[in-house]
């Protein structure tokens, strides 16, 4: 079943490149961020060429929530501890000014772009949401504290933000594209340095932004070890009531609610890929539990890149790629974060300064506890003698029952029942699998 969005949008379509082209910029991946990138570079007067392996904003964006928020979590407080509070006062900034640059474009755009307060709350206690409060006000941002909300279920608190948003991904994507260099049906094969290979001839390039969720080019950055993927769900309810709000639990595998129009989007049964969790049993249970009147009119599935420290890498691709960029690990927040990233990485394009790159720059020390659960994770996997294994990097793939696919536990990859690639950061197809009853 296709998102909401997919359903309720059309999106304009693009030529496949068709002969060698040279242009300053290249963007690779036709997401919401790359074409975010692209828009904000054409915008600053660059020839700049977007290349996508299918089609514009059919993957990952396709399949968010749509909340436009700073509030991120239990984020500001973690900052504070392993970064400190400048750290927390830029990720601020990062985020507020891709809220306003939003608001601005969408004061244009009908794409049903609206101010909605952002709550996120917790139904164990108040501890850990008290510590937020403080560090969410050490880093400039005004929450407020609240009881009670218009949910299923009592809390016992919540943080709300004010003068957040959410809007149609795809309506306001389909805007920003008009008027961009976009060739669709091109994929990158490889990068020398001068050039991508794709498949459909090659592209000179003075700079090259990878924004394709996952990045593309193994042989820098370690990638692989610094980013892991997660499932999470959603369910478009209808005949469920108007929450007038964005609300996320405090805890990770929690649930989410907002409302786009009719319907009330229940968010849910997050997990790591390749590895067992809530899904959409877990999240079906809780829609009939608590709205057993609704409809499930909609549903899709989403997957998020995971990086080491909660930090999204946006900057140079590695010390020793100057000319090669790259924008990935936005967590569940790839709305804001993607604006923030084309913002810093059209700066850092023009040889401007931008406050927050450093924050955000891929070469940050990979000294992380999630590190070590990584390569653990990626030993397990290359060491189970089973079959079919993933072209990525060769772990072995898990039967997913619930969605009948094939997934990666190491970097995320997803393949259908007959080994047709779904999702990267593999290139390719299964060359062949055993066959899998359905549940």
């Amino acid at each position: 079943m296709d998102s909401l969005w997919l359903t309720t949008a059309k999106l304009p379509s693009f030529p496949a490149l068709s002969s060698d082209l040279k242009t300053d910029v290249l963007v690779i991946g036709g997401g919401l961020c790359g074409l975010l990138c692209a828009h904000a570079l054409t915008e600053a007067g660059v020839s700049c060429a977007l290349i996508e392996a299918d089609r514009i904003m059919r993957g990952v964006s396709a399949r968010t929530t749509a909340k436009i928020t700073s509030q991120h979590r239990l984020i500001y407080d973690r900052l504070i501890r392993s970064r400190g509070v400048e750290a927390a006062q830029l990720y601020r900034e990062a985020n507020e000014a891709a809220l306003g640059r939003y608001r601005r474009l969408c004061g244009e755009i009908d794409c049903g772009f609206e101010e909605k307060d952002a709550y996120i709350f917790d139904r164990t206690g108040t501890a850990a949401l008290e510590r937020e409060w403080t560090a969410m006000a050490r880093a400039g941002l005004h929450a407020t504290f609240d009881d009670a909300l218009p949910l299923p279920f009592p809390v016992a608190g919540a943080l709300r933000l004010p003068h957040q948003a959410q809007f149609h991904p795809l309506r306001f994507a389909a805007a920003i594209s008009e008027g961009l260099n976009i060739f669709e049906q091109t994929a990158a094969l490889a990068w020398d340095g001068r050039a991508v290979v794709t498949n459909r001839g090659r592209i000179a390039a003075d700079k090259v932004i990878v924004a394709t969720h996952f990045p593309l080019f193994n042989k820098h950055g370690a990638y692989f070890l610094k980013l892991y993927q997660h499932r999470s769900y959603v369910l478009a309810l209808r005949g469920a009531p108007d929450v007038d709000g964005m609300y996320l639990d405090a805890q990770e595998t929690g649930l989410s609610f907002r409302n786009s129009g009719e319907f009330l989007l229940l968010g849910g049964g997050s997990h790591r890929t390749g590895k067992s969790g809530g899904g959409y049993d877990a999240l079906r249970a809780d829609a009939k539990a608590y709205y057993p009147d609704a409809e499930i009119a909609f549903r899709w599935a989403t997957q998020d890149c995971m990086t080491l420290d909660g930090l999204p890498y946006i900057g140079q691709y590695a010390r020793s790629t100057p000319d090669l960029y790259v924008a990935t690990g936005f967590g569940k927040w790839g709305m804001t974060l993607s604006m923030a990233a084309a913002t810093i990485l059209r700066d850092l394009v023009l040889g401007r300064s931008n406050p927050c790159a450093l924050l955000f720059s891929p070469s940050r020390s990979m000294m992380k506890p999630q590190l070590l659960v990584n390569g653990f994770e990626a030993a397990v996997s290359l060491l189970t003698p089973t079959r079919p294994r993933c072209p990525h990097m060769g772990c072995a793939l898990k039967w997913n029952l619930q969605e009948h696919t094939w997934d990666c536990a190491c970097h995320g990859s997803r393949f259908t029942r007959e080994g047709k690639l779904i999702s990267g950061p593999a290139a390719g197809d299964l060359p062949s699998v055993p066959p899998q009853k359905s549940k």
